[in-house]
């Protein structure tokens, strides 16, 4: 049973890229608790338990028995970390762990998944900018009406609308805070203290061993990171759900100036054969509109006491993985929609004559557009790193 639609076999697929799902599936999870521990040991010098580590199978341990665990400890690490030494040779496993804390394991494993995953956005996200830039640079001249609160206005180009688009989201993804995928290695409190002089060292090769940022401090009670990983979803989510809200309004029948890719069983109805539902834009927006609960999680979730809190930290594990999980349906389909949008010009030039006393000004319009789908190409080349 899964209380999360997110997480559900029947509705998932809705929300999330398959892709990404399985990256924080739940032994790929264990499978990175392994790797850091592995990591960690290696970065001590206990090359026999790391290689030791390294050989376990995540499929051998118990998911239901880690589960029962965890509601007793309040952290899946310490469950984890039993299993874990039952299945290491003798003298082994008290050098698993040495020196850290379950928030080191934890925290670190948020970020290699986050990493894994931003890989998978980025590529979907270029995409849809690319997709967008192609719809502006073919439509370039089309003129439909420009529409304020839903009223006619002034006449646009299509293109200009699909540049507008394209600049939404480029300047959503740029203006997000850069995401960090920060090794924690910070100890009991913080300080490192277990690790004596070595500290510096061995957490400098424990982010190293797995490519992740080193902090200059095995600082663990800021959570900037994952709110900035988080915000950036969420940012990246809005400007996706303008589009969609647009798209929703151009194709119902009344309007019929553009509609989603038409992809055999997709987009159908029980009771009304004859209609094909925008089932892209819906998941865009429901994506979104559960974004903003997840975000607003891991600011309130900043606020954690001490060292360590109780209650905050557990509370982001709700909304981090959510986030990049909703992030990951919102890019998937806006880059489909992108790549396949059915553009109506001839509908588009019918309903300009329905305010005839409206000056035809496509050049305005279009002057602009090809200097936006410069700067929204641009923006998609960067998203992938090496291209």
């Amino acid at each position: 049973m899964t209380f999360s639609a997110l997480d559900s076999a029947l509705t998932g697929p809705f929300y999330a890229d398959p892709v990404v799902a399985a990256i924080f599936d739940d032994r790929a999870r264990l499978a990175r608790f392994l790797r850091i521990e592995a990591a960690l040991a290696e970065a001590q010098g206990h090359d026999d338990a790391a290689k030791a580590m390294r050989g376990i199978d995540p499929a051998s341990f118990d998911l239901a028995a880690i589960g029962r665990g965890t509601a007793d400890q309040a952290v899946a690490s310490i469950p984890f970390l039993t299993a874990l030494r039952r299945q290491l040779p003798e003298g082994l496993g008290a050098l698993v762990h040495k020196g850290a804390t379950s928030q080191d394991l934890i925290d670190t494993e948020a970020a290699l998944a986050a990493k894994e995953a931003d890989a998978v956005l980025a590529a979907n996200w270029a995409k849809a900018l690319t997709g967008l830039a192609a719809l502006a640079r073919a439509h370039r001249d089309v003129v439909m009406m420009g529409r304020t609160y839903n009223k006619h206005a002034a006449t646009i180009t299509f293109g200009f609308k699909a540049a507008m688009w394209g600049i939404g989201l480029a300047e959503a993804l740029e203006a997000a805070p850069a995401p960090t995928y920060r090794a924690t290695l910070g100890g009991a409190v913080g300080t490192l203290a277990a690790m004596g002089k070595s500290a510096p060292i061995v957490a400098k090769r424990f982010a190293e061993i797995l490519g992740l940022d080193a902090s200059a401090f095995p600082i663990q009670v800021s959570r900037a990171p994952y709110v900035a990983c988080g915000l950036r979803h969420a940012m990246a989510m809005g400007a996706a759900a303008k589009i969609a809200t647009d798209i929703l309004f151009l194709q119902a029948d009344e309007i019929g100036e553009v509609a989603e890719p038409a992809i055999p069983g997709r987009g159908g109805s029980s009771a009304m054969p004859h209609k094909r539902n925008p089932v892209g834009c819906a998941a865009i927006l429901a994506t979104h509109m559960a974004a903003g609960g997840h975000a607003a999680t891991l600011i309130q979730s900043m606020a954690s006491a001490q060292e360590r809190p109780a209650g905050a930290w557990q509370a982001e594990w709700l909304a981090f993985g959510s986030l990049i999980g909703l992030a990951s349906g919102a890019a998937r389909e806006l880059a489909a929609i992108a790549a396949g949008l059915t553009v109506d010009a001839a509908r588009m030039k019918e309903n300009l004559a329905r305010t005839p006393d409206i000056a035809v000004d496509r050049p305005d319009a279009a002057r602009w557009v090809e200097q936006a789908i410069a700067r929204v190409e641009d923006i998609a080349t960067k998203l992938i790193p090496g291209k």
